[in-house]
């Protein structure tokens, strides 16, 4: 076998075992957020439970799914959430999508008066 053949074969191996060792992300069942309101500039920051609501000034905000990855890689955070707003009834629905903790500065809602991001996605301590 030459060497080539070898280097290709140990590579091709390496990225099999790095594919298939990936792991599932962890469900959790509470997203941290924070919210920006652009015209007071004030940060406020809420614990939703994952398939419950919670009112946020004029925003509705649901959480369907909260995910993180695994202790052994990368840190992310994914929400699976549903942003109406009470204010608007033309378009009530203001947002329904994935928000990634890791892009906060790419939040998917948009919103004259607000910015939401998601902080990190966490199990109750409690139970």
């Amino acid at each position: 076998m030459s060497l080539g053949l070898l280097k290709l074969f140990l590579i091709i191996f390496f990225l099999f075992i790095n594919n298939s060792t990936k792991a599932e992300p962890v469900q959790k069942n509470i997203g941290l957020f924070k919210l920006l309101n652009k015209s007071t500039n004030k940060v406020s920051q809420k614990k939703i439970f994952v398939n419950e609501s919670a009112e946020w000034g004029t925003l509705n905000i649901e959480l369907y799914a909260c995910f993180s990855s695994p202790p052994n890689e990368i840190p992310e955070n994914y929400a699976l959430i549903s942003v109406l707003d009470k204010l608007n009834k033309e378009k009530n629905d203001v947002y329904l999508g994935w928000i990634i903790s890791s892009s906060p500065d790419i939040t998917p809602l948009e919103h004259p008066i607000y910015d939401l991001w998601l902080v990190d996605c966490t199990n109750d301590k409690t139970s």
